[in-house]
């Protein structure tokens, strides 16, 4: 889900986009190398992912059938799951805010000088964007390289009594393994594509540490109906001895992660609220926008603090006397984490953060774009918080100067009416209902290519949504 705004002088728009649209610029895109393009196209015949999913589903009862589907692949493409050990990996799980907890804790390593691998999904405009190294998505020579590798050894070994490739995502976790071992990184940051126990990520056997971020409701279809389901899910990438972070979660949710982590043998420790690790009321600046950030960023700096000593890394930060809160006390199932005094290089990487697509705010001419990637009710609220605190906080101009426009688009089993309904105290002028699809040429770009549904049906759930959205709108005009 992704918030645009738009705002000029005079017949300007101010555009709030939500829903994971993922167009950035009117810019018609640079036809790029053939190579790549071949690369990609091989790629997209893995996209099998609805599939998938429904496999997962039927198979929930033992996600070793799964897992070992998943090791079998790796070794066919050349490595063995113990190879990841060297990987020195951070894997990060959640339902809100694990891709920019991943941001910040990667950038916050670089900045000790280490080569930094980052592994992330979905990408916004090509499919590079996922396997990064030092921040930067690998180039399309890289990628081309360890695509035809991977796929090539994949071919070679097809046994025809089984399933003879991986899907897309697994296939891209396998390649990203490769990548970061062949370009010898000194970490990798891992993110979970969905849930934990089941997630193809979920092969890696020894990580040095473990986050979960914000729990909340969403691809209930695969993981659950209840936050209590899903937290079970998530605790799936506990490991034994590996010590194991989480931000302040609902009640019942965190006894679940502590009796996950019981049953693991995983050491699971609470991350204190970001105000403690701040000096003298100055806050740490982030480099992403929001204030629901600061639960991020506090994971990270646990995540990085953990890696580092794990690691033998000095000037991780001095350890600061911290008082819990009552509520705090009163609440937690699991030992709160101790704060410390952030060192330059932790202070330096949150400032530096860029993570594109959440929170983000680009200028283009007269019109302002608002951008974020909420798709659950509690971060479309989030979003909305911070797009009143970025674009809203003067009354809307009564001359007819200003237009805001939603520019909306959804995807999956998602309560769209819910969410939808969050977005009507932005005061919007005109709606529009885009479906996330782009039509491919021979010489197009493919890394926009999705099999996965038809363009029927997201016309169909685009004139849903319209509908949904008008009678929202009439509803609150009929309350005055």
């Amino acid at each position: 889900m992704g918030f645009r705004g738009l705002r000029a002088l005079h017949s300007a728009l101010r555009l709030v986009a939500a829903g994971g649209a993922r167009c950035f610029s009117t810019r018609p895109a640079r036809v790029p190398r053939m190579e790549y393009q071949d690369a990609i196209r091989t790629l997209n015949t893995l996209q099998t992912n609805a599939s998938y999913l429904d496999q997962v589903k039927r198979e929930r009862g033992d996600p070793q059938v799964q897992l070992e589907a998943m090791k079998g692949f790796l070794e066919r493409s050349g490595l063995k799951v113990e190879d990841l050990d060297q990987l020195n990996i951070i894997h990060v799980t959640g339902t809100k805010g694990k891709g920019s907890t991943c941001a910040f804790t990667e950038r916050i390593l670089r900045n000790y000088g280490l080569k930094t691998g980052f592994y992330s999904s979905p990408h916004l405009v090509q499919v590079r964007e996922r396997i990064r190294i030092d921040g930067q998505p690998i180039s399309k020579e890289l990628f081309s390289k360890y695509f035809w590798q991977v796929y090539n050894r994949l071919e070679e070994t097809k046994d025809p009594g089984h399933t003879s490739m991986p899907a897309y995502f697994r296939f891209l976790t396998i390649m990203a393994f490769h990548v970061f071992l062949q370009e010898k990184v000194d970490l990798a940051v891992v993110e979970v594509g969905i849930g934990g126990a089941y997630d193809c990520t979920n092969i890696i056997r020894k990580p040095i540490v473990c986050g979960v971020s914000s729990l909340g409701i969403d691809h209930t279809s695969i993981l659950g109906d209840t936050i209590e389901k899903i937290a079970w899910q998530k605790g799936g990438i506990f490991k034994p001895g590996v010590p194991a972070f989480t931000v302040p979660q609902p009640e019942r949710p965190l006894e679940v992660l502590r009796v996950r982590a019981r049953e693991s043998s995983c050491p699971l420790y609470l991350c204190p609220d970001l105000g403690a690790f701040e000096e003298d009321d100055q806050a740490l600046q982030l480099g992403l926008a929001g204030e629901h950030q600061r639960c991020n960023a506090t994971l990270a700096l646990q995540l990085s603090r953990a890696w580092l000593q794990q690691q033998g890394y000095q000037g991780t930060g001095e350890l600061k006397d911290l008082q819990p809160s009552a509520e705090l006390l009163g609440k937690r199932p699991v030992p709160l984490a101790p704060a410390f005094r952030p060192s330059g290089s932790m202070v330096q990487g949150l400032r530096d953060t860029e993570w594109l697509g959440r929170t983000q705010v680009l200028q283009h001419g007269p019109v302002t774009w608002y951008v974020d990637g909420a798709h659950t009710t509690s971060s479309v609220q989030a979003c909305v918080r911070w797009f009143r605190q970025a674009a809203l906080n003067e009354e809307k101009p009564v001359d007819g100067s200003e237009v805001r426009v939603l520019l909306f688009n959804a995807t999956g089993d998602r309560d769209t009416a819910a969410l939808l309904k969050l977005l009507l105290p932005c005061q919007f002028d005109y709606a529009v209902f885009c479906p996330n699809f782009t039509e491919v040429s021979a010489v197009g770009n493919a890394d926009q290519q999705n099999f996965n549904v038809t363009l029927e049906n997201m016309l169909t759930r685009c004139l849903e949504n319209q509908k949904k959205w008008n009678q929202l709108m009439e509803e609150k005009v009929a309350l005055g």
